[in-house]
């Protein structure tokens, strides 16, 4: 009788050390311990408020806070190397800092046009990589590609073989969604038909694209669409063109805030 009350009392003793707190830790993930789960939560939710806020300084398209999102996108890029949205976000601000750049005339402009290009260039072929079926890492390596032609010269670009990449990349994207970015990929396969020398230079293509953008909703959300339409009309011969073209350029004029592009405009209803 003894001895059963002591298997009794150390089966007792050994619930209370070892299977109780057993029981605890698979609850609460260890003796105050945060689990493994919570601690993803945070870093989730850490992440996610990075994003955001890098997102908002983006949407800004200033120089200085298009800096600071570029550091927010890479600082997750470390820790989440194939978060498709911040790659393809990055490449986008990229973009628009090296446009922004070239717009403000600051000092190497040329530059820098050249060095975000190319970078910029590196992340919208990863987030093309990641989600081949998106096309934002598509349209994000044509505008890049833009750029850094800017920086370096077309003719450098073309001796790179920057030419037929770029045209692939924008048709995928205008192929995925031609309404992204609010028809940006028509935008930019006319713009690229457009400005590509000779013996590419195709102005019936450029106006083809530009004309389907101008027949849907979204003709006008970028002031470019007014401003490159324009340019293509004011080379033609006869006054229908060159009343349509100046009616374009007025209405740039009137649909932005930004000096560059009114600037742009003005001085293309002089020469008209």
């Amino acid at each position: 009788m003894k001895r059963r009350w002591e298997t009794i009392l150390w089966m007792a003793v050994i619930l209370v050390l070892f299977i109780v707190p057993a029981y605890a830790a698979d609850e609460t993930g260890s003796a105050g311990v945060e689990g493994p789960s919570q601690a993803m939560e945070e870093a989730a939710s850490g992440q996610a408020a990075m994003m955001e806020k890098a997102n908002a300084l983006l949407a800004t398209k200033e120089l200085d806070k298009l800096t600071q999102a570029i550091a927010i996108y890479e600082e997750i890029l470390k820790n989440d190397p194939d978060n498709f949205e911040a790659t393809w976000r990055c490449a986008k601000a990229y973009r628009e800092y090296g446009y922004k750049a070239k717009q403000k005339k600051i000092d190497g402009w040329e530059d820098i046009c050249a060095e975000y290009g190319k970078t910029g260039m590196k992340y919208a072929q990863k987030a093309s990589e990641l989600k081949p079926d998106e096309p934002q890492g598509y349209f994000f390596y044509g505008l890049n590609v833009g750029v850094y032609s800017d920086g370096v010269g077309i003719f450098t670009a073309l001796r790179e073989g920057l030419k037929d990449k770029t045209q692939k990349n924008l048709e995928k994207a205008y192929e995925i969604d031609k309404t992204f970015d609010r028809g940006g990929p028509m935008l930019s396969l006319g713009r690229f038909w457009q400005k590509v020398p000779w013996p590419y230079h195709d102005e019936d293509k450029a106006m083809e694209y530009y004309r389907e953008l101008q027949n849907s909703e979204y003709f006008g959300k970028h002031v470019e669409s007014y401003i490159y339409l324009a340019e293509l009309l004011m080379d033609k011969w006869g006054k229908e063109p060159k009343q349509e073209a100046r009616s374009l350029l007025n209405k740039a004029i009137e649909s932005t805030d930004n000096s560059y592009w009114k600037e742009q405009a003005r001085e293309m209803l002089d020469e008209l």
